[in-house]
């Protein structure tokens, strides 16, 4: 933690945040309400069920054989009420991961293939830990594992996969963002980020990497990075012991256009003459050293309904589309299979899909025969596909409008449908949705504007790193954005969303983590008017199991702000919150909820959120009190409800809440940290240059361009006026020249030596504090060091070291170069929780 204070910011509570929680609305749910049930795994539920009610086995199967917990759980109880009591009265159920290794021995010995069984139903989130536990401690076979896990319906091979030892970890760029997934972890530990672009002088703080519980690892984002530029990224993991290990990674974000072959440059007019334009039958295919470009010139593209889609990318891949007006095709105007390496830019797609010949119960069917209703024709559909860019394009008219839920689930057209689950892993996800306009009308509106195929299984939808940012979308009777599926880093933001049944829709969220944040969802409705929420979640442990961030979006909407709905009976969500905008204006019945949690599953947060209901004039929820931490002026009433109904508006917050990487400052320029922090360049002068101490034997320093180099056996300070704390870090280049003794920095307050202050880089003697690993065996590098750690309070002087005592002179040929000192510290007090500031939320740049 180096730039904001090391306790985070969603554990702690201000005074004026814990007055504005006694006086929450009676809108709220919270332990003290008669209904209250406090939401978690079947197993969480179970366990406190039976500890409050039985202590003896005998009694424990009397409890259960007579139930009368939560009607959603008696399932479980009917199916395994045996291995329920006895994996209780083993102390199994209450396990945790910091028990000791003989203790795990002596619980999972005697394990039966059935028990296993039950754990895994009864913990679906907790999938890796469990089948971590059972393989090491228990006499199971492999085979009795894998058998166990289907009958509790887990997919075995994800299952072994988490249990595995030898992924690779790995950070996956976009174009301004990249994904990070380190495995072999536990819960109890914390990951912490931070990186730099090959250029910058200071580190920037990233948001803490999430827990994600199905592989065992810790994932996450860090966003608003530039193209094509190489990051430096450190990742710090400290366990329940404090032990701790560091993972480095450099990658390069990928550029803003595609490598282009010259020889594979195509203009329409000279390949095109009528109906579909088939790429694989043109051979049109590029290469990983340069695409194969097809560019619009005037003329459009036609097709009929005899063909699938108006243009057919087919498998080929490395393909750009720049500039194209597509009309037509049986189902697509655009569509690619088992593809990888596709570019679609500029394109202006309509008049695609189905037509109505037969309607049945309201919903339209493409001849009297046909038993299933049209679904899913889409302007774009990249089926089974990975690695594509579609922006810039403008995808709206299809031939057929969609039903609205009056007459059941909405079938209908779709904009842009996604399948980025491709055969080979190593095209999987990474698709960049961004600068779109996917629109309806009034009457006649998407199913989905964007939707996922495969949307209850981890392939589905856009799987994991894949960004969706910068679009308007518009007219839908479903989702305006559907990202349901593997979700893991997939990243929605600065989105215009308006005029549909919901927002956008998490549900459910098969392995996390995702990101929704600075959007503006507004003025939902589908054609009746009618909508559910902004943000649909759900299915967390139908489904398991992933996460979601909502961070600084802004809702302005009439009925739900963020909401469960069910995925196989189960409407939980696991998501964390923060600094929102939520403005609703009605109120009922389920509706005009700023937050809907009704299953309050206990891992969710709701933290300085705004939200606020016009039509009561009051904050209106259903929410875990332990998971919410109000906004100091959800009950300023003038405040609350000053907000106009535009893309971007600006909110004061407490600076304790203020997100690494994500919370952008009030004049629109994206935080990456050093709006909380001052960069103080040290300048080497050589007139302030002087011996430190009686250290130096023989050698004068050589200054130039502010860079000082020591040759000989020589100390020499220079002055520096900082405050050091505990975040201070201090950056600089070190050139290092043959051998020595010690070559260093000490941190001094006096012109009078202290070994503890005496921090060693290089050399052969023992002496201070002993930093040789950030230089490892190079000679010339960049190196930050975290100086708080060894000085506390004024720092006077920066002496820079080369010490060779045992050396003779004339035999000393050692030298050192010291340049581009930066030393980065806190601007603010970021203690005083009571520091307002200023934010945009919403969509804007």
């Amino acid at each position: 933690m180096h730039f904001t204070n090391t306790k985070p910011f969603i554990f702690r509570l201000t005074f004026i945040s814990l007055l504005s929680l006694m006086v929450l609305s009676c809108a709220t749910m919270n332990k003290g309400d008669e209904s209250y049930t406090k939401g978690g795994q079947p197993g969480d539920v179970l366990y406190d069920y039976v500890n409050a009610n039985a202590s003896e086995r005998s009694t424990v199967i009397v409890l259960l054989a007579d139930y009368k917990g939560p009607k959603r759980l008696a399932p479980f109880v009917e199916k395994y009420e045996e291995e329920i009591a006895t994996l209780y009265n083993q102390q199994i159920l209450s396990l945790t991961t910091t028990m000791s290794e003989n203790e795990k021995k002596a619980r999972f010995a005697n394990i039966t293939s059935h028990q296993a069984s039950a754990l895994f139903a009864l913990y679906p989130i907790d999938t890796a830990k469990w089948m971590k536990i059972i393989s090491t401690y228990s006499g199971l076979s492999k085979n009795d594992i894998y058998e166990s896990a289907i009958t509790a319906g887990l997919d075995p091979s994800i299952v072994f996969a988490a249990s595995a030892s030898g992924f690779e970890d790995t950070a996956t760029p976009l174009i301004n963002s990249i994904g990070l997934v380190i495995y072999g972890q536990d819960e109890e530990s914390t990951a912490t980020v931070k990186f730099r672009a090959n250029d910058d002088t200071y580190w920037h703080k990233g948001l803490d990497l999430s827990w994600e519980p199905i592989y065992g690892s810790f994932a996450g984002s860090i966003v608003y990075l530039e193209a094509n530029t190489t990051y430096h990224i450190e990742v710090t993991v400290t366990d329940a012991y404090g032990d701790i290990v560091e993972h480095s990674f450099q990658t390069t974000t990928k550029p803003n256009t595609p490598p282009i072959n010259p020889n594979k440059i195509y203009y329409l007019s000279e390949i095109y003459s009528g109906g579909q334009l088939d790429l694989e039958a043109l051979n049109i295919e590029g290469s990983a050293d340069g695409y194969a470009k097809i560019i619009g010139d005037g003329p459009v593209i036609e097709a009929g309904s005899d063909v699938l889609a108006a243009v057919n990318i087919g498998n080929n891949s490395y393909v750009m589309l720049e500039n194209l007006t597509v009309k037509g095709g049986q189902r697509y105007g655009i569509f690619a299979k088992k593809a990888h390496h596709i570019w679609i830019k500029g394109c202006n797609v309509s008049e695609y899909g189905r037509e109505a010949v037969d309607i049945r119960n309201g919903k339209a069917y493409s001849s009297p025969t046909s038993n299933s209703p049209i679904n899913y024709d889409s302007g774009i559909y990249l089926e089974r596909s990975g690695i594509a860019v579609i922006e810039e394009c403008e995808v709206h008219s299809p031939n057929l409008g969609a039903n609205n839920w009056s007459v059941g689930h909405p079938k209908g057209a779709n904009a842009l449908q996604v399948w980025a689950y491709h055969d080979s892993d190593t095209y999987r996800g990474e698709f960049i949705v961004r600068n779109n306009r996917f629109y309806g009308t009034p009457n006649h509106r998407f199913n989905d504007v964007i939707e996922g195929r495969m949307n209850t299984e981890r392939r589905g939808g856009f799987v994991r790193n894949s960004a969706i940012y910068g679009n308007y979308l518009a007219y839908a009777n479903d989702d305006l954005i559907e990202i349901d599926g593997g979700q893991q880093n997939v990243l929605v933001y600065n989105n215009e969303l308006t005029q549909g049944y919901v927002g956008i829709s998490i549900a459910p969220n098969l392995i996390g983590p995702s990101y929704l944040f600075h959007n503006y969802i507004h003025d939902l409705g589908d054609d009746r008017g009618k909508e559910w929420t902004a943000i649909k979640a759900g299915g967390l442990l139908s489904k398991p199991a992933g996460k979601t961030y909502v961070i600084e979006n802004y809702i302005n909407t009439d009925r739900n702000g963020i909401a469960g709905s069910s995925v196989a009976g189960d409407s939980t969500f696991w998501i964390e919150a923060y600094n929102n905008i939520i403005l609703n204006r009605l109120s009922n019945n389920a509706v005009g909820l700023g937050i809907y949690d009704k299953e309050k599953f206990y891992l969710s947060k709701f933290v300085n959120n705004l939200i606020f209901n016009t039509k009561i004039n009051r904050p209106k929820i259903d929410v875990d009190f332990d998971s919410f931490v109000e906004h100091y002026k959800n009950h300023d009433e003038v405040y609350a409800s000053s907000f106009d109904n535009q893309p971007l508006v600006d909110l004061l917050i407490l600076n304790e809440f203020s997100i690494p990487n994500f919370t952008r400052k009030a004049n629109n320029l994206y935080d990456a940290s050093p709006s909380l922090v001052e960069n103080k360049i040290v300048e080497i002068n050589e007139d302030d240059l002087t011996k430190f101490d009686n250290q130096t034997r023989y050698g004068l320093p050589e200054v130039k361009n502010n860079r000082v180099t020591l040759v000989g056996n020589s100390w020499y300070k220079i002055p520096v006026e900082i405050e050091v704390t505990k975040d201070t870090m201090l950056t600089m280049t070190i050139d290092i020249e043959g051998s020595s003794e010690i070559v260093g920095i000490a941190l001094e307050s006096n012109n009078s030596l202290t070994q503890s202050k005496v921090l060693k880089l290089s050399g052969s003697q023992k002496f201070g504090n002993d930093l040789t690993n950030l230089l490892s065996e190079e000679r010339n590098k960049t190196i930050e060091i975290e100086i708080g750690k060894y000085h506390l309070g004024p720092l006077r002087y920066i002496v820079f070291i080369l010490d060779n005592d045992k050396v003779e002179r004339i035999n000393n040929k050692a030298s050192v170069s010291f340049s581009n000192i930066v030393i980065t510290n806190l601007k603010n007090d970021v203690s005083n929780s009571n520091h307002e500031i200023l934010i945009p939320v919403g969509k804007g740049l």
